[in-house]
This record gives structure tokens, sequence and C-alpha cells, in this order.
């Protein structure tokens, strides 16, 4: 099984070490590994974020581990270099459509969590984000008013048929777990939205199964830090799925903490942490590994039919955590190289 490693910008490659030492302990040669360049690095070097080599790669791959994109360097560029085009680019190109982010927290780290340990506690959830639509991948621009004022526009759009297959997934996911969906959107306001919630509803009715509620996003932010465990599966669009599930990561401890898989009709997916490149700590050992280590449980998972080994590395995250390892986004002083052998010596 080929797995594409795109590693990426600021702590993306020392994060991306950390999950491939876990994942050949795990599967001794039942895998190999591709880099390829994305990203900043990807400009650096040749001059586009996703170079074709690189998206023949991630074609070509049974599944892509990637690490992080994002450079200060490059903040000056036309929007089509920038680094972040990257992940938008193979987005578009793999039809990755599924964005699925858990969020639970280990209870050894209820006190990094921002909420008091009682309610922390409770987190157990999946966002399911749709990632192939929405204002990052409509038209934008910018222009001049008739009284010359600049203006900048994004234009946010979803037909009936990108809703269904996402609100599918959602459903099935929730079927999985314990058979409550929550829908996000804003339909109070967004005609977006109203389709949304239209489209959802009559999805629904090929899950009698499951429990389907509404919820308008400001009410979704609010209710994650007050109860969130009343949620078992959100389910909403990219926008709202990006900023509400960086939220539920603090909820849960820390942002370092929570992986994510993206997927296509096909079970081939990109596997990510949702943090950034963090640049300000690249390159001085201070990263968090762990939720790199946990996207790649996911892809063995998900894209790989290793559910086994999926439960070895994540038992060992807990056993690690259990047994005091602490990076500096926990409180601790442990290095990322480090925080990868606790695991490994849980495993």
């Amino acid at each position: 099984m080929l797995i594409a490693l795109l590693p990426g910008d600021g702590i993306g490659p020392e994060v991306i070490e950390q999950a491939v030492r876990v994942l050949d302990a795990v599967t001794g040669d039942a895998l190999s590994f591709e880099r390829g360049l994305v990203g900043g690095a990807a400009y650096k070097a040749v001059g586009h974020p996703l170079p074709p080599e690189t998206l023949d790669l991630a074609r070509r791959a049974d599944a892509i581990l990637f690490g992080a994109v994002g450079d200060p360097d490059c903040d000056a560029l036309e929007r089509h270099l920038r680094p972040e085009q990257a992940i938008l680019g193979l987005r578009k190109e793999l039809g990755l459509f599924a964005n699925l982010r858990p969020a639970r927290l280990f209870p050894e780290l209820a006190d990094a969590s921002a909420l008091r340990p009682e309610v922390a506690a409770r987190i157990d959830l999946v966002i399911v984000r749709e990632t192939n639509g929405d204002v990052y991948f409509g038209e934008k621009g910018m222009r001049t008013t008739a009284d010359g004022l600049r203006e900048g526009y994004d234009i946010m759009s979803y037909n009936e048929a990108e809703v269904a297959r996402i609100a599918r997934v959602g459903f099935e996911t929730a079927r999985a777990r314990r058979g409550r969906l929550c829908s996000v959107d804003k339909a109070n306001v967004l005609e977006t939205s109203q389709l949304w919630r239209d489209v959802v509803i009559e999805v629904s009715r090929d899950y009698p199964d499951v429990t389907l509620n509404h919820m308008y996003v400001d009410n979704a932010a609010m209710q994650l830090v007050r109860d969130p465990g009343q949620f078992d599966v959100i389910v909403t669009g990219n926008l709202f799925g990006d900023i509400l599930s960086d939220q539920a990561s603090m909820c849960a401890g820390s942002i370092g903490m929570l992986p994510s898989a993206t997927l296509n009709s096909r079970n081939q997916g990109l596997y990510e942490p949702i943090h950034g490149s963090a640049p300000d700590i690249a390159g001085q050992g201070k990263a968090n590994p762990l939720a790199t280590i946990l996207s790649a449980a996911m892809m063995l998972r998900y894209s790989l039919g290793k559910a086994a080994e999926a439960d070895r590395i994540e038992a060992a995250v807990a056993a690690a955590l259990a047994a005091g390892a602490r990076s500096p986004d926990l409180g601790g002083r442990i290095s990322t190289a480090e925080m990868g052998d606790a695991v490994l010596a849980a495993l």
C-alpha cells in the first residue's frame, strides 16, 4: 500500500516523522512511503504550492498523510500561489468532500481544557464538515464600487446533491455511534443554509433510526462550551465546520490533539492534524505530534482496512498520556521526538 507523505511547512515535517515511526512499528513493511513537496516548501522549490508531481503522487496513493501548510514568507503572494491553496487543490482534484474531525477528551488532559473538568469530561463528538464547496470554492474577487471603494466578495453556494452526499456521511457516522445528528446552519439569514436544512430533512427520511435536530451556528458555538456532551455527530458546511472544529479542539485540551480525515467517494483519504504550520515553533522540537499520529490511525481505519492496528495506536496514545507524557501545549516539557518515543514505548 502506497502512502503519499506531504510534510509541508513549519512543524509539518517534524510531526509527520513521528507518525511514520509509529506506522512502521505497527505495520512492519506493509506500507511504502513516497514524499512530495507541498505548500510554501513547494513554492520555494518549484514555484507552485501544488506541483504536478505531487498531485500525481496523491492520485496514485492509497492514502495521503499530510503535515501542515502555511509560511509567512508567502503571505504577499497572489492568492493562487499561497501555501494554503495546496490543500484546497487536493480536495478539489481528488473529490475529497467529507471531513471527519473527532473530538474526545482524554481523561488525563482534563486540566488542559479551557472548560471546567466536569464539563470537558463529556466531550465525545465527531464533526462532519463538507470540504468541496461553500465560500472556499465559490466565485471570489476584488472590485471597485460605483463610489470608488474597494470591495471583496466571496460567494457561498451549495447545490442539493452536494448537501445530500455530506448529509448521508453525517447520518452514517451517527448511526455507527450513538444515533444523534445535529445539522448546523444559518437558515434564518442565508438562502444557502435554507437549502442545506431542507435537503438534510429530506435525507433524514432514509435514517429513521437517527435522531436529527438543527442548530444555528452561533448557538452551536455557544453550546459547544456550555454543554459539549449534548453532541454526538455534527454535520455542517465548510466555513462553519472549519471554525467549530477548532473550537472543539480547545474544549478537548489542545489543537495539537485533534486528527482529521477527508474522504472521497472511494474512501481514498487525506489525513492531517487540524493544527496549522506554527512557524513560530518550527524546528524547535516543541510541536505535539499526537494529532498527526492519531490521523495516521484514522488512515489505517478508513482507507487501509486495518482497524486493529488503528486501535493499537489510539490505545498507545492514551497510555502515553496516562504515563505523564506532555508536550509544551499540554503544559509539559518533552520534545516532539520524546512524545513519539512515549507512544512507541506504549506500543
